[in-house]
């Protein structure tokens, strides 16, 4: 019988990453992605083609009105930062934070994988080259895991343990795009910027567009993506 996992899919460098590692440690792929009101909904046609590509068992698209709730410049018309140093990136918690949206993905995941009978959620946050998200940080991980096993029927009846997995929390942007790299992940399909133009170009510009730039350089591999600026 073969192990199950959720993989948590946004179409991402990291998600995809994430789930070329579920795969090679044998898990059958069962991705599921968030339809949030995100401004970069373009991730989501992403996603699609990293689950084709990597020809999961089944993948979810679940639809979450976070922009009913806003608070963030991903899910409002709060402006998101453009050309922004790398060291202003790393401090603090910027306005493209969403706020408690890990806690709502990994809880959509557990409540999937407690009717699947799967024991494993993969996230492929990190804790390195990140933009200070609160909800990326192992304590937060490890709370949510004692939170996934306290709060079901599969984990009080002890029917199985439930485990988060974040291969990459503690890599580099670079390091992680050499692991994909290794592991055949096409990062052509993949997409990273929160501010893509109409056509689906990245801006180049945003937070994520620059930390994902930052490692493919320093990784020494060419970005096979194209960017408005």
């Amino acid at each position: 019988m073969s192990k199950k996992a959720i993989v948590l899919l946004s179409g991402g460098i990291d998600s995809s990453t994430t789930m070329a590692i579920a795969k090679s440690e044998g898990y059958e792929l069962y991705a599921l992605s968030i339809d949030y009101g995100q401004r970069h909904m373009l991730e989501l046609d992403k996603a699609r083609q990293v689950v084709a590509y990597f020809n999961a068992k089944e993948h979810r698209i679940v639809h979450v009105d976070l922009r009913g709730i806003g608070g963030s410049a991903l899910t409002s018309d709060i402006e998101v930062p453009k050309d922004r140093s790398l060291k202003d990136i790393a401090h603090g918690i910027p306005v493209t934070y969403v706020p408690a949206r890990n806690t709502i993905f990994l809880a959509i995941a557990l409540s999937w994988a407690e009717v699947i009978e799967a024991e494993t959620i993969f996230l492929g946050v990190n804790v390195l080259d990140y933009s200070g998200y609160p909800d990326c940080r192992p304590e937060y991980i490890r709370a949510f895991e004692r939170t996934a096993n306290l709060g079901t029927r599969a984990g009080v009846e002890g029917i199985r343990k439930f485990t988060i997995k974040t291969p990459l929390i503690d890599k580099t942007k670079a390091e992680i795009i050499k692991k994909g790299v290794a592991l055949g992940v096409d990062f052509r399909i993949t997409h990273s910027c929160y501010d893509p133009t109409r056509e689906g170009i990245a801006c180049g510009r945003c937070d994520s567009c620059l930390l994902r730039r930052k490692g493919f350089r320093e990784a020494g591999i060419e970005d096979p993506i194209k960017y408005a600026a």
